[in-house]
C-alpha cells in the first residue's frame, strides 16, 4: 500500500535552535543525530512563524508587544545576520508504492534556506512571497521515517535602526523581496528578527504520475449576466518515464443545506502527455444560465462554487486532485468623470468603496486560520466592503482570501514598493526598488498564480505611494494586462455570438480578469499623478469632514486618526508605568498639547488634539481622573470621529466621492493609533461607529449642514419610508419631535431630507441627545437607527460628568444557545425610565435584527439550562429575577428618567480565583451592536457570539456612562 495522496500539512513537532549554538551538519541532523526536545539548544518552535516568535513562545526573550520590552530584545543590526540564522526540525510519516511521487513544499520562507532531508541538500533560492516546491520522491527513506531539517536565512539587507529611529530605519531593507515594515514605521516598533523565517505552510503532497499544477479559472459573462461561461487552464507534470494517457476532469458543485452537494457539470477530457514533459491545457469552457452571483458585503450573497479538477492515469487511476471555492463575478473599474475618482462596478452595478488599510494580522507572523476568520468577520461587521493589503506588508495568504469570498471584503492587493525604494529619506533610500529586479517579478508571477482564483480578489497595485522601477512596472502591465472581455466599465453585454472572435481564452493569461494599477496615488487614487494627496492622519474637528474643502479628490486610498483601546487592554500590554495617561499642556495659542508616557510614545500613541487645528477632543467630556476615565472618554471619540467620516464621505457618494479607505483598520502588534479593534482582539468604539455609518441604506445628520440625509447604497429604490426624529435633554425630556413620511430614496443616492431646527430654536439646551430612525410605514419595521449626543457651537460636552450619576432603570431577558465552545447570547434591554407619549410614533418600532445592549453582568454558571426537544438549543436563565415565558428576566434599579448612555457588553471568565488586575476578557466576541444608547422607553436586542476557552465559565458584563461599576446577571 502506498501513502494516501493529497497534501500533508507539517505543522506540529518542530524544533528549533541558533545555528551558532549547532556544530552539527544538515546531513548529521538528518541521518545520525536528530535533535529531541531534551537536547541542549533546542526548543519547540512555531511553524508556521518566526524565530522571534519561536524565542517569545520559549520565554527565551521577553514579549516584543509588551510594553518597552521590545528594547531588551537584539537588533539584527546590532548582532548579525548570523545571530538570527535558525536551524528548524522535524520528523514525518511519508512511504511511497512504486509510481507514486512526493514533493515537500514551502509556501514563504524568509528569506533564504538550505534544506536537509535523510542526508541529502536541497538549496532554496532566496526571496519571502515564492513557493518552493522540490521533488524529493527519491530521497524519502523506504521505511517511510523521514527526517527534515531547514536552515533559515534572514534578509540579505537587515539594515540597522538609526538612533533617531524614522520610517523604515535606514531603508537598507528595501534592497531584499521581504516585508518592509520590519525597520519600523511612524504606526510600529521594529521586528527584531526582519521576520526571519518559515512564515507559511509546510506541507508532503502525494500524486501518481501526472500532478496538477496551479489551474486558472475564469469567468465570461453574457446577456447580462445571464449566461456565464466557465474557462479554466491548468498545467500538468508527467513525472513518469512514459507517456500518460489521461483523462482530466472538471467538476463543479454547489453547497445545498445539510452537507449535501449538487454537481451543476461534469466534463472530461482525453488526452496523452509525453514522459517527462510539463504541458498546459485548457478544458472547453463550461456554460452556466443564471448562476449564483457573488457579491461584495452589502450588495449580495457571497455565492460560491467549489470547483474541482481531478486527472486519472490509465492503469493507475486518480493521479492527482486540486479544489478551489469560485465566485462568478465580474469586477471593473475605471476613472469616474464627474469626481475624477476610481469607480468599481461589481456584476455591472456600481459600489460605492468604504474600507480599511489592512498591514498584517500578527507582526511575528503567528497566522492562523482562526485570527484570519475574526479578522475578516470584523471588516464585514463595520459593513466594509475592502480591504488594502498595504505594500510594505505581505502578499496576504489563501486563508485570508478565503475568508475575504467568504464574507464578501474586496482586496487591493500591492506589491513590496514602498518608500523603502524611492531615494529618498535620512539615511536616502535605494533608488531603483529591490537590487534584484527578476527575483521582484518572479515572485511577484507567483504571487499571482497562488492568490488570482478568488472572487475577493479586486485590483494589483504596484506600490504604496510610489510606482516599482520602470522595467518591474512595464512587466507588471504586460504580464496583469486585462483579457478582452474585462477591458470596458460600460460594455453592452452583448451576446457571445456577437462578440469579436477572441484567439486566446481568459483563462490562459496570467490573470486578465482585474486592472493593474502602478501605484496607490496614481490612476484615479488621490490626485492622479502620484501627489502626496493621502491622508490626513490626525483627529479632526467632525463636522470637517463634511466640508467641501476637507479633500479635494475623488477616492482616498489613505485617511486616519486616532485609536486608543479600552482600559483593559492597556492594563494586559503594559506594566503600570505604562497606565500614567497624558499630560494636558496648555499652549500659548490656547490649544492644549497632549503629552503622552514614553511607554505611549514608544507604541506610537497619536494625539486626541492637534494644537491650532483641533482642540482637545477628550478635555470636550472633563479632564480625565485616572486611566479608566481617559480610555472611556475616548471611546466617546472614536466613535464621533469615525462615523462622521464616513457619513462626510457617503454625503457626497457620487457627487463628490467614489470611495475612502480608512488608515487603518488594526495594528499588527499592540500599537496606540488608527485601528478599530486591538491586537487582543478588543473592539474601539470606532468600530460601532463605522458600523453604523456604513450600514448600506443609512440615515444620518450632515454636520455641517444640519441636513437630515438618507443614504442608500443598494440596487433598489427605497419607498414608502418615514424618518422620525428626537431630541433628548439630560432631564430625560423631548424638548424636539418630527416625522417626516411617505418619503422615497432612488437607488444609489444620498437625498438630503429636511434641515434640523434644534438648536436653532428656543432656548436649547447645551447638551443634547438626537435620536434618528429610519422605518418602513407599513409595520413600523426599523432600516437604520442612528444616535448622536450632540452640544451647542463653541460648546463642550462637559455636563456629560454629572450625568453619570443619574441611574437609569433597565429591564433585560436573555437567552443562550451552546454548541460545543461556541455560546451565542440574545439580551433583550429596554430603558423603563419613562413611558411612551401617546402621539409618538416613537415606540410602534420595531426592530428586524437585534440591534442595541444595555449595562449588567451575566454569569453564566449556576444556569437553569434547558435542552429544547431537538437537543440541539440550550436556553439559561438569570438566577435573579422572575420567570417570564421561559426567559429569565432582571432588572436594573434607577430613580431618574432620561438616556441610558454609551452601554457597552464585554465577556469575561467568572472563575474567582483570578488574582486582582487580572485580564479576565474572552476575546474575541463578536456583538450585534455595542457602545449604544436607549431613550426612555425604549427597546432593542443584542446579540453576543464568543467561544470559550476549556475549563472556563463565561460571564457576559454590560457597563455604561451612567453606573458606576458593571452588572451581572447569574
Amino acid at each position: 500500500m502506498g501513502e494516501e495522496q493529497g497534501k500533508k500539512v507539517l505543522e506540529e513537532g518542530w524544533l528549533a535552535a541558533r545555528s551558532t549554538d549547532i556544530e552539527l551538519t544538515g546531513i548529521q541532523l538528518t541521518t545520525t543525530q536528530p535533535p529531541s526536545s531534551d537536547t541542549s539548544h533546542w526548543m519547540p518552535a512555531v511553524v508556521p512563524g518566526t524565530v522571534l516568535a519561536t524565542l517569545v513562545k520559549n520565554k527565551v526573550i521577553p514579549d516584543p508587544f509588551y510594553g518597552l520590552k521590545n528594547e531588551a530584545i537584539l537588533d539584527i543590526g546590532d548582532s548579525g545576520r548570523e545571530y538570527y540564522t535558525f536551524w528548524f526540525f522535524t520528523t514525518f510519516e511519508c512511504k511511497l508504492s512504486s509510481e507514486q511521487h512526493a514533493d515537500l513544499n514551502f509556501r514563504g520562507i524568509n528569506y533564504s534556506a538550505e534544506v536537509y532531508l535523510n542526508g541529502h541538500q536541497i538549496v532554496l533560492p532566496k526571496g519571502m512571497f515564492r513557493r518552493h516546491s522540490n521533488d524529493v520522491t527519491d530521497i524519502l527513506n523506504p521505511d517511510g521515517q523521514n527526517m527534515l531539517a531547514v536552515l533559515v536565512h534572514p534578509p540579505d539587507h537587515p539594515g540597522t535602526i538609526p538612533p533617531q529611529g524614522g520610517q523604515g530605519g535606514d531603508h537598507e531593507i528595501g534592497k531584499d523581496v521581504t516585508t518592509q515594515y520590519v525597520e519600523g514605521w511612524d504606526w510600529i516598533a521594529p521586528i527584531r528578527d526582519r521576520n526571519t523565517g518559515i512564515w507559511d505552510e509546510v506541507s508532503i503532497t502525494v500524486a501518481g504520475p501526472v500532478k496538477i499544477v496551479d489551474p486558472h479559472l475564469v469567468s465570461s459573462f453574457f446577456d447580462d449576466y445571464k449566461r456565464v461561461y466557465l474557462h479554466t487552464t491548468t498545467e500538468l507534470v508527467n513525472r513518469s518515464g512514459k507517456a500518460a494517457d489521461c483523462s482530466l476532469k472538471i467538476q463543479v458543485s454547489t453547497e445545498l443545506e445539510g452537507n449535501t452537494f449538487l454537481v451543476e457539470h461534469l466534463q472530461s477530457k482525453q488526452l496523452s502527455i509525453p514522459a517527462r514533459s510539463h504541458v498546459q491545457y485548457t478544458l472547453p469552457e463550461l456554460f452556466f444560465y443564471k448562476p449564483n452571483l457573488w457579491w461584495p458585503n452589502g450588495m449580495g450573497k457571497q455565492h460560491l462554487y467549489n470547483v474541482e479538477i481531478t486527472v486519472d492515469v490509465d492503469g493507475y487511476g486518480e493521479s492527482d486532485a486540486w479544489s478551489h471555492h469560485f465566485g462568478f463575478r465580474k469586477i471593473q473599474s475605471e476613472i469616474d468623470s464627474a469626481t475624477g475618482g476610481r469607480l468599481f462596478k461589481v456584476n455591472g452595478e456600481p459600489i460605492f468603496i468604504r474600507g480599511g488599510n489592512w498591514i498584517l494580522s500578527d507582526g511575528l507572523l503567528r497566522l492562523s486560520k482562526k485570527r484570519y476568520e475574526t479578522d475578516i468577520k470584523f471588516h464585514a461587521d463595520m459593513n466594509f466592503n475592502m480591504i488594502r493589503c498595504w505594500g510594505g506588508g505581505l502578499a496576504e495568504r489563501p486563508d485570508f482570501y478565503h475568508y475575504c469570498d467568504i464574507y464578501g471584503l474586496l482586496v487591493w492587493q500591492e506589491f513590496w514598493i514602498t518608500g523603502d525604494v524611492d531615494g529618498r529619506g535620512d539615511p536616502v533610500s535605494n533608488p531603483d526598488g529591490p537590487l534584484d529586479h527578476e527575483l521582484f517579478l518572479y515572485s511577484a508571477r507567483d504571487t499571482v498564480k497562488l492568490l488570482r482564483n478568488h472572487p475577493s480578489l479586486a485590483l494589483w497595485v504596484g506600490g504604496n505611494e510610489q510606482i516599482p522601477p520602470p522595467d518591474i512596472n512595464e512587466a507588471l502591465t504586460n504580464d496583469l494586462r486585462l483579457h478582452p472581455f474585462f477591458l470596458k466599465v460600460n460594455e453592452t453585454n452583448k451576446s457571445k455570438e456577437e462578440t469579436t472572435p477572441v484567439v486566446m481564452d481568459p483563462s490562459q493569461y496570467l490573470d486578465g480578469t482585474r486592472v493593474y494599477i502602478k501605484g496607490s496615488l496614481w490612476e484615479g487614487f488621490a490626485d492622479s499623478e502620484g501627489g502626496w494627496t493621502d491622508g490626513p492622519y490626525e483627529i479632526q474637528n467632525p463636522e470637517a469632514f463634511f466640508k467641501d474643502d476637507y479633500y479635494k479628490y475623488g477616492f482616498n486610498p489613505e485617511v486616519g486618526s486616532v485609536g486608543m483601546p479600552v482600559a483593559a487592554t492597556i492594563r494586559a500590554t503594559m506594566p503600570p508605568e505604562g497606565w500614567e495617561i497624558p499630560l494636558f499642556n496648555k499652549l500659548p495659542s490656547g490649544y492644549i498639547e497632549e503629552v503622552p508616557n514614553p511607554i505611549w510614545t514608544y507604541h506610537k500613541y497619536i494625539p486626541y488634539s492637534k494644537p491650532d487645528l483641533v482642540h482637545d477632543q477628550i478635555l470636550l467630556y472633563g479632564k480625565p481622573k485616572d486611566l479608566d476615565d481617559f480610555c472611556l472618554k475616548a471611546q466617546l471619540v472614536n466613535y464621533i470621529q469615525y462615523r462622521a467620516l464616513l457619513e462626510g464621505w457617503t454625503s457626497r457618494m457620487w457627487t463628490k466621492y467614489t470611495g475612502v479607505l480608512i488608515w487603518k483598520t488594526q495594528n499588527p502588534w499592540t500599537g496606540l493609533r488608527g485601528q478599530f479593534y486591538d491586537h487582543l482582539h478588543d473592539q474601539t468604539a470606532g468600530f460601532y461607529g463605522c458600523r453604523h455609518a456604513a450600514e448600506p441604506i443609512h440615515v444620518q445628520l450632515n454636520l455641517a449642514s444640519y441636513f437630515i440625509e438618507v443614504v442608500n447604497t443598494t440596487s433598489s429604490e427605497l419607498s414608502d419610508v418615514a424618518i422620525e426624529v428626537s431630541v433628548w435633554d439630560l432631564e430625560g425630556t423631548c424638548p424636539y419631535y418630527n416625522v417626516s413620511e411617505n418619503l422615497s430614496v432612488p437607488s444609489k443616492k444620498t437625498v438630503p431630507i429636511f434641515e434640523m431646527k434644534y438648536p436653532q430654536s428656543k432656548n436649547p439646551k447645551a447638551v443634547y441627545f438626537l435620536l434618528l430612525k429610519l422605518y418602513n410605514i407599513s409595520d413600523f419595521g426599523i432600516i437604520s437607527r442612528n444616535f448622536y449626543w450632540l452640544h451647542k457651537p463653541d460648546g463642550d460636552y462637559k455636563l456629560l460628568e454629572p450625568y453619570r450619576e443619574k441611574k437609569i432603570p433597565l429591564k433585560m431577558s436573555s437567552d443562550i444557545s451552546i454548541s460545543g465552545s461556541t455560546y451565542k447570547v440574545r439580551v433583550q434591554v429596554k430603558n423603563t425610565s419613562k413611558k411612551p407619549d401617546n402621539h409618538s410614533l416613537l415606540y410602534k418600532n420595531n426592530f428586524t435584527e437585534g440591534y442595541d445592549n444595555v449595562d449588567f453582568d451575566f454569569d453564566l454558571t449556576s444556569l437553569d439550562i434547558r435542552k429544547q426537544e431537538t437537543g440541539l438549543l440550550q436556553k439559561f436563565y438569570n438566577r435573579f429575577s422572575r420567570e417570564d415565558n421561559d426567559v429569565k428576566v432582571s432588572e436594573i434599579n434607577g430613580t431618574g428618567d432620561g438616556v441610558a448612555f454609551f452601554l457597552s457588553f464585554s465577556v469575561h471568565a467568572s472563575n474567582k480565583d483570578h488574582k486582582k488586575g487580572e485580564d479576565t476578557r474572552i476575546l474575541p466576541v463578536h456583538y450585534s451592536d455595542n457602545y449604544f444608547s436607549l431613550v426612555p422607553g425604549e427597546e432593542m436586542a443584542v446579540t453576543i457570539s464568543f467561544e470559550v476557552p476549556k475549563g472556563v465559565t463565561p460571564k457576559v458584563s454590560l457597563h455604561g456612562w451612567n453606573y458606576d461599576s458593571a452588572h451581572t446577571v447569574h
